[in-house]
This record gives C-alpha cells, sequence and structure tokens, in this order.
C-alpha cells in the first residue's frame, strides 16, 4: 500500500460568536453544550465564518437488560443516558478532511487526503482497517473516517469527481470504556452529518446499521446493534425494545412514576472489542453451529464460515425456549471446546465478525445458554415492567432477573470482582433502600452496573458509588437522567459570519 501523504495544518482561527439559523429554542436547546464548545474554541478550532457548520448530538445508554445477548437474537431493553456526543462538521475545498476530537482534556486532531479515501491506497475498507490497526495513536479515528468509507463506496452515492472535503470537530459528554456505548454515539453523532455533508439519504435504521458495519469491518469490534440503535430511536425516560433479529423495533416502555434506573461505573475499563467479549460471542455461534448439527438442519461450507438453512429458529439462539434447550440440547454440548476440535468437527460458524481461533479455548455451553435464558428473562422483566404501576411487588422479581442476568454474565467469564461488588452493595442496601437489582452491563468484564430502584433511591445509590469508591480506589461515576436520540434532535445549522 503506497504511503499516506502527510496533511499541512490551517491557521485561520474562528472569529466569531456562533450563530443558529431558522431554529427556535426548543431545536437549540439540545446542542446547547456544543455551541458552547465551539465559542470558546474559536480561536484554536479553523471553521470558517461564512460557511455553514451542520450540528448533531447522539447519546451514550444504559444497557437495563439483553447486553451481549443482541448478537443471538435477544430482546434488549435500552435507556438512553442524558450525556451525549456532539459533532459539527463545515464543508471544505482544500481536498482535506481534517477530524478534530476533544478527549481526555486534549485536542487530537486526525488529517486525510480526500484523494486517499476516494481513489487512493485507502479506498478499499480492507487497506483502511489494516491501516489504522497498525496505528494506534490515530486509532481513534477510525471511527469518523470508516464512516467517511461507507459513504463514498455506498451504492447510491453517485459522483463523477472527487466529492468536497470537510473539517469535523467531535466533542463527548458520553465517557470512553465505561461499558455506556460512547462507541455508538460517536458513531452516530458523526454520520448524521457525513451522511448529510455527502448528500446521502439514510433511513434513522439505515443510519445505525452503517454505524454498526463501520464498528465491525473497519474499527474491528465485533458489536451487535443495540447501541446504535438506542443512540439513533431512544425517548427520553422510556426504554427502548429492540428485537435484534437483526434490528426490529418493538416500541418502548414507560417507567412507571416513582421508579428509575441509575448506572455505576464500577472504574474497571471496558473494551468491546477485548478478548473476553469476542472469545464470548465466539462461543455463542459455535453452539448455535453444534446445536443446528443436532437438529439435523443443514449446513453448507462457505470457505472459513458456514451457513445453515434453518427455518426453526432463523439463525438466533436466542429463538429456542429454555424447555426445549433443556430437554434436546443441553446435556449433549461441551462445557468447553478449544478451537481446533470444533473446526475440525464442525468446519465454521455462521458469525461474519468473528473467527474461530483454533489454540483458543471457549465456554461453549454458558455462551450458548445465556441468550436463550436472556432472552426469556427481558420478556418476563419487559411485562413485569408494565404491570409495576398496578403491581409494586413485580418490582421484587424484575430486581432478581437482573441479578440472574449478572449471575449469567459471570458464568460465561465475562464479569469482574469490581462490578460483583456494587452488585453486592445494592442487593445488601435491598428494598428497604428502594434498590431492587443490579447486573453489570454492555460487553462486560468491567463497566457499569446497571440499577433499578425508586426515585427516592437516588441518594442511596450515591452512597453506594461513594462507598465503592472508598473501597476500591477507583472513582465511581454515577449515571442518572435521560435524553432523545438523533431521531427526534435531528439536525441543526449555524452560521458564524452572521
Amino acid at each position: 500500500m503506497n504511503k499516506v501523504r502527510a496533511v499541512p495544518h490551517s491557521d485561520a482561527p474562528m472569529t466569531k460568536e456562533p450563530q443558529v439559523t431558522n431554529a427556535g429554542i426548543d431545536k437549540c436547546r439540545p446542542f446547547e453544550p456544543m455551541i458552547r464548545k465551539l465559542s470558546e474554541l474559536k480561536e484554536t478550532l479553523h471553521f470558517d465564518i461564512d460557511t455553514p457548520i451542520l450540528l448533531s448530538r447522539a447519546p451514550g445508554r444504559l444497557d437495563v437488560m439483553g447486553g451481549i445477548a443482541d448478537y443471538s437474537g435477544s430482546l434488549v431493553l435500552e435507556l438512553p443516558l442524558a450525556c451525549a456526543t456532539y459533532a459539527a462538521l463545515q464543508e471544505t475545498q482544500d481536498g482535506i478532511i481534517e477530524i478534530t476530537s476533544a478527549r481526555e482534556g486534549r485536542l487530537h486532531v486526525f488529517r486525510v487526503h480526500m484523494e486517499d479515501l476516494w481513489s487512493g491506497p485507502l479506498t478499499r475498507g480492507e487497506a483502511l482497517s489494516s491501516w489504522f490497526a497498525e496505528n494506534e495513536k490515530d486509532h481513534w479515528a477510525a471511527y469518523p473516517v470508516g464512516l467517511v468509507h461507507y459513504c463514498l463506496h455506498r451504492t447510491s452515492f453517485r459522483s463523477e469527481k472527487q466529492p468536497d472535503s470537510f473539517r469535523l470537530f467531535i466533542d463527548s459528554e458520553v465517557p470512553e470504556g465505561k461499558g455506556v456505548s460512547s462507541s455508538a454515539a460517536l458513531e452516530v453523532a458523526c454520520m448524521a452529518v457525513i451522511a448529510k455533508h455527502f448528500d446521502i439519504d439514510l433511513t434513522n435504521e439505515e443510519i445505525a446499521l452503517a454505524c454498526q458495519w463501520v464498528e465491525n469491518t473497519i474499527v474491528g469490534a465485533p458489536c451487535g446493534i443495540m447501541d446504535q440503535m438506542t443512540s439513533v430511536f431512544g425517548k427520553k425516560d422510556k426504554l427502548l425494545r429492540l428485537l435484534c433479529q437483526p434490528a426490529q423495533m418493538e416500541g418502548f416502555c414507560d417507567i412507571p412514576g416513582g421508579y428509575g434506573f441509575y448506572g455505576i461505573d464500577s472504574g474497571v475499563r471496558h473494551a468491546v472489542s477485548g478478548a473476553d467479549y469476542g472469545t464470548v460471542r465466539t462461543a455463542a455461534f459455535m453452539g448455535y453451529r453444534i446445536i443446528a448439527e443436532m437438529a439435523g438442519l443443514d449446513v453448507y461450507n462457505e470457505g472459513h464460515r458456514v451457513r445453515v438453512d434453518d427455518p426453526r429458529w432463523h439463525g438466533y439462539l436466542a429463538n429456542l425456549t429454555p424447555q426445549e434447550y433443556k430437554a434436546d440440547f443441553e446435556a449433549h454440548l461441551p462445557e468447553v471446546l478449544s478451537g481446533s476440535q470444533f473446526l475440525t468437527r464442525y468446519g465454521g460458524i455462521t458469525d461474519r465478525v468473528t473467527t474461530v481461533l483454533s489454540d483458543r479455548t471457549y465456554p461453549v455451553k454458558a455462551a450458548t445458554a445465556h441468550p436463550i435464558f436472556e432472552h426469556a428473562r427481558v420478556r418476563r422483566f419487559t411485562d413485569l415492567l408494565n404491570e409495576l404501576k398496578a403491581f409494586p411487588d413485580a418490582a421484587i422479581e424484575m430486581g432478581q432477573l437482573m441479578y440472574e442476568s449478572h449471575e449469567s454474565y459471570n458464568s460465561c467469564g465475562l464479569g469482574s470482582e469490581a462490578t460483583d461488588l456494587i452488585v453486592e452493595m445494592v442487593r445488601e442496601a435491598g428494598k428497604e433502600s428502594g434498590l431492587y437489582g443490579a447486573k453489570i452491563t454492555g460487553g462486560g468484564s468491567g463497566g457499569t452496573v446497571a440499577i433499578f430502584g425508586t426515585v427516592d433511591a437516588a441518594e442511596a445509590v450515591r452512597a453506594i458509588a461513594a462507598e465503592y469508591q472508598k473501597k476500591s480506589g477507583r472513582a465511581a461515576t454515577v449515571f442518572s437522567g435521560s435524553s432523545t436520540g438523533l431521531a427526534e434532535t435531528g439536525l441543526l445549522e449555524l452560521r458564524l459570519g452572521l
């Protein structure tokens, strides 16, 4: 691959205060943090005063129930958080894509020539993914640059000439590595303005699916779809009901008055691209492949993958009931299985974003059981949530379902001492403190614990966070509050030269 060219820096400062055009106060309010940031950094950022700026916003999420079962077709319940990521894009004519991200108290800048992505050495997705994999310092830019690649190579994008370049500024309130979907918020916010820049008309669902594709293919993280869908479709103070087959919206669950959901960050860094998450995901698809064989389904080899003709479960473990799993398959699944043994016997898996490694050992039985039982838990949790207003005792069973989900994560190998400690502290506080349940979230192996309780339990949650911080020596951020997703917030245009 040819060397990617260095890009010179422009020193033209932004000199005027941001001015919103054609938008009322309600439309502007969600974007106020980014408008303030643009004003604060006007001497540093290089926005032209006479060219419009497009703003977008996408929230993080609290995984209430469902979590890692999303890639196996489970129902998930997701709460969009109050914290969000913002993106500001302005068209340029210099042929350079300049991306600036405010991260960890510093501005990080990445520049690439549009030509390199349009017709040069980074045109192919494989080349782009490999380049970022080899350049760790700039890997954060794989998300927005991957979105540019997606747009440039989308079949509906028609252009005889190289498209205009742009500068992009990203600022986020969603903390990284905490298990509250900072990557999806980044992707969704950036995709909204990048697609608009290229004049590509994407539906809201297409935005979410494109962002997942970029994270799977360019960034190299085998995430499911629930994070992106929540960041796009989330509604304030409602739980998004998403059946991940692959992304079927079932609507929203109201949170009854007097109840709420909280999050406590364990301070243990969570990484969705880490080996533990990938191992468990791969193991679940290994289990599905074995079950397909036992069920007599037709299987076709396709290189390193297989295709299963599955009119029974349609390719999703979540469509097995716990009863049929126990009766017909559980006893025949291995607890663990090496990759080499699996490949020799079964050839491959149906998953397109993970690979069975011959020298790795996989927790097949636990990883297979988790989505089957989690899907049933989420269905029951949803029913109880709808009954909660009339039957307050339903909160006790809801909490128990969360504890069961947490233990299932641990069985798969995705737990951590830190998250176990927070869950146990919630359990000890109990319903006397207005707290009913807690569970690890998202990809596991650290990150944030979701907590269900009353609105009056907010002080108890803060007390648990403080006590946890004292015991562990780690900072413990509390997440509370909610906000809307991209679909409702939309885009806002600024003009600096008015």
